[in-house]
C-alpha cells in the first residue's frame, strides 16, 4: 500500500480553498517508522512515534517532540472513542511563529499533521479527520 497519496491529500486545499496543512506525516505504532511524510517530518524519529503512541502521563508537564521541534500539549483524546486525537501547539521557531499540530491514532498508525502560520486548529483537524475516519473504518 502507498501512503503517500495520504500525504497528498491532506496537502490539498480545504473547502475554504486554502492549503492549511504544512507538513504531515504517517507513522507506524509498531515499528516506530515514518511510511510516509512531507521531507520535514520524514524527519521524524522512532523515539518520537512511540513516546506519542505510548505512556502521555507527563506531556502536560514535558510535551512531545515532533521532527525535532518542542511542542506543548493542548488536549489529549487519543484514547477517546469517536475522537482520538491529540492538539498541540508548537514552540515559537526563529521568527516567533508557533504553528497548530494535530495528531491522529488509528489502530497500527498515527497520522500527524502541522498546519501553516495562518491556519486554525478547526482547519487542520478537519483535513486530518478525512485520513483518520477513513483508515478507522478500515480498521488500519
Amino acid at each position: 500500500m502507498s501512503w503517500d497519496s495520504y500525504i497528498t491529500n491532506l496537502k490539498t486545499p480545504d473547502q475554504s480553498g486554502q492549503c492549511p496543512i504544512e507538513d504531515a506525516a504517517i507513522c507506524g505504532i509498531a515499528d516506530g517508522t515514518v511510511w510516509a511524510g512531507t521531507p520535514a517530518f520524514k524527519q521524524i524519529q522512532p523515539n518520537e512515534i512511540k513516546r506519542l503512541a505510548g505512556n502521555r502521563s507527563d506531556f502536560a508537564q514535558s510535551g512531545p517532540m515532533i521532527a525535532g521541534i518542542k511542542c506543548r500539549l493542548l488536549r489529549d483524546n487519543l484514547d477517546t472513542e469517536g475522537m482520538h486525537v491529540m492538539d498541540l501547539k508548537t514552540a515559537a521557531d526563529a521568527q516567533g511563529n508557533t504553528y497548530s499540530v494535530c495528531i491522529g491514532k488509528t489502530l497500527q498508525s498515527i497520522i500527524i499533521v502541522k498546519g501553516t502560520k495562518e491556519a486554525s486548529g478547526g482547519q487542520i483537524s478537519a483535513k486530518l479527520h478525512t485520513i483518520l475516519d477513513y483508515l478507522r473504518k478500515l480498521s488500519m
